[in-house]
């Protein structure tokens, strides 16, 4: 469903990913772990488009997309939730939502977002900005789901939230993967997360993915051995 080959991004003259080779099946979680400034968030944004690629390929189910506009690229299957979650804080949660369907027939919020998401539902009239750090989670993934994207894209989801709403979007996204067989990729530096949802787990370090491994053969000392400053 994703496939990256040798994926070189730079700032400038300044190269920040070295040569970065991955991919995501269908009905598969990755998580990219790293501490900041390893790379994570610029990997995010060359894959949405965002930054340009100065060398490398990005396919969405067999589709290159590796030169397109962002916008190309939602059309072709990716969306993206930021770091920071961007909701727009005036408009309703419902209106929030709505704003992912701009190109769509319907722009009725489909009743399974709703049921993913319940809170979502008892605040739909409920202005985004007065949202709690972890409920503005969820609206910006609710958001980026209507879009029906082969692949799903999470900066940092965890990054400010409490546990107990961690561990609600694991429960949502585990089951959003199932109900449609889509591609998730999330980076990540809360390792209890990662487990909770990733089917594998990839280490980015320096721009480079310096360990990989499934989520069963996992050595979490070694994995938190990266993540320690």
């Amino acid at each position: 469903m994703l496939q990256v080959t040798d994926l070189h991004v730079a700032y400038g003259q300044s190269e920040a990913l070295h040569g970065i080779t991955l991919h995501g099946h269908a009905n598969e979680t990755v998580a990219i772990m790293g501490r900041n400034g390893m790379g994570k968030t610029t990997l995010f944004k060359a894959l949405m488009g965002i930054l340009p690629v100065r060398s490398g390929r990005i396919e969405v189910a067999g589709q290159d997309v590796s030169h397109d506009e962002s916008f190309r690229r939602v059309a072709k299957g990716i969306a993206y939730v930021p770091q920071g979650r961007m909701v727009f804080p005036t408009l309703t949660v419902e209106e929030n939502i709505q704003t992912g369907l701009e190109n769509a027939r319907e722009k009725v919020v489909p009743d399974e977002i709703y049921a993913l998401f319940p809170v979502l539902w008892d605040m739909r009239g409920r202005r985004g900005g007065n949202l709690s750090g972890g409920q503005q989670q969820q609206l910006a993934i609710a958001r980026a789901l209507v879009t029906d994207p082969k692949v799903l894209l999470l900066d940092e989801p965890t990054e400010g939230i409490q546990p107990s709403i961690i561990k609600d979007i694991a429960r949502a996204l585990n089951e959003i993967r199932k109900l449609r067989g889509i591609t998730i990729v999330v980076s990540e530096q809360v390792l209890s997360f990662a487990m909770d949802v990733a089917d594998r787990l990839l280490v980015i370090e320096g721009g480079r993915l310096v360990h990989e491994t499934r989520r069963s053969e996992t050595n979490e000392q070694l994995i938190k051995s990266y993540l320690s400053v």
